[in-house]
This record gives structure tokens, C-alpha cells and sequence, in this order.
């Protein structure tokens, strides 16, 4: 198993720590590119958890979102809120949505949230 990249550990460490979603990125997994902004673990659960128990079909799946995240030692995952998987001139959900990525599946990254465009020449 690789070891994961320390610097986005670390950031992922801090952002859980803070409780923030300001900070942006961009990681290419599996031969995706995801762009987006961080989530802290909880934030994001919860948000998952309010999307599924809005829904009639899914409601019953909210309750495994609601537990608590384990803390034992770093991060091992990215959690993108608003996030896309950008797909040549377009982002797929082009509204942005949930997304959990396991960093030692991250092959590379950027800081930032790069958007999509096309243009005619």
C-alpha cells in the first residue's frame, strides 16, 4: 500500500480541525478529475445524512451518516462538498455534489477549484 502524500494529509488535518469548507481542490483519482471544496468528516456526514432522509426511497440510509467519525490518527480521506467530476468542457453534477476519497487513491492534486469551459476557435 502506498504511503499517502503528507501535505494533502496535512490539509485534510487541518480542515478538520477547523471546521471549515473554504479550502478548494482538485485531485485526479482513478483517472478522475475531482475539483471541489473540503468538508470537516462531520459537516459532511450531516449533510448526506439531511439529503438522504429528505428522500422517500433513501431515508433509511441516513442514520449510517449520523454516527460520529473515527479519530484515531490522521485523516484517510477527502470529503468534497460541491464537488465535480470534471469530464471534458463540463463538471458532472454541474450543481456539485458529495464526494468521499480515500487520499492514499490520490495521484495528484492541486490547490484550487478549476472550472470548465469551452471555447469556439
Amino acid at each position: 500500500m502506498p504511503k499517502p502524500d503528507e501535505l494533502i494529509v496535512d490539509i485534510a488535518a487541518l480542515v478538520e480541525s477547523g471546521q471549515s469548507n473554504q479550502m478548494s481542490l482538485t485531485v485526479v483519482t482513478g483517472g478522475a478529475v475531482i475539483t471541489g471544496r473540503l468538508a470537516p468528516e462531520a459537516v459532511w456526514r450531516q449533510r448526506v445524512s439531511e439529503v438522504l432522509a429528505d428522500s422517500a426511497r433513501l431515508a433509511d440510509f441516513a442514520a449510517v451518516f449520523d454516527g460520529p467519525a473515527k479519530k484515531d490518527g490522521p485523516p484517510t480521506h477527502l470529503h468534497f462538498h460541491v464537488a465535480r467530476i470534471l469530464q471534458g468542457t463540463v463538471g458532472i453534477p454541474e450543481t456539485g455534489g458529495m464526494y468521499r476519497i480515500a487520499i492514499e487513491d490520490v495521484s495528484a492534486w492541486t490547490v484550487g477549484d478549476f472550472s470548465y469551459s469551452y471555447s469556439h476557435r
